[in-house]
């Protein structure tokens, strides 16, 4: 496998798993497929680390069920071997009130014979909670007044 050939499938399993075809997603990866995402589950339930295409399907239907638009732009995307690591802007409309929510993810994939085997997510969950719950968390936890829309 080239590089070059591991970066399109990296941007094809990107593209669409964010157009909404969690199958096509699936494809992409290999059955055994691992995925960790950094996030407090509490307030993220679905979040976390997950196994298997049954498991990372479960995560990926609880989140499109939240947000009626998902997108992703990808800026960058470095290969090497059977590693890729992307700089990727997501962005969220909630359900709710069809507020936007963009915050940035670092993904680091694993490929084995043409398809994603590991998903590391980190995310600025931070940024993420705030935006999710409409608050300043920062203010929250130290007692400081928050600053008025």
């Amino acid at each position: 496998m080239t590089e070059g050939s591991n970066r399109q499938r990296v941007l094809d399993f990107l593209n669409v798993l964010y157009s909404g075809d969690i199958e096509a997603a699936l494809e992409r990866c290999t059955d055994d497929v691992e995925s960790l995402a950094n996030a407090p589950i509490d307030i993220l339930p679905h979040m976390g680390h997950r196994r298997g295409k049954a498991e990372l399907r479960e995560m990926w239907e609880a989140v499109r069920a939240r947000y009626s638009e998902l997108r992703c732009e990808v800026p960058t995307l470095v290969t090497e071997g059977d590693k890729a690591a992307a700089f990727i802007r997501v962005f969220f409309r909630k359900n709710i009130n069809q507020r936007m929510v963009q915050f940035d993810i670092a993904g680091f994939y694993t490929l084995r014979g043409g398809k994603i085997s590991h998903i590391r997510e980190v995310i600025d969950t931070f940024d993420l909670v705030q935006q999710l719950l409409e608050r300043d968390v920062a203010a929250i936890l130290t007692g400081r007044r928050p600053d008025p829309i």
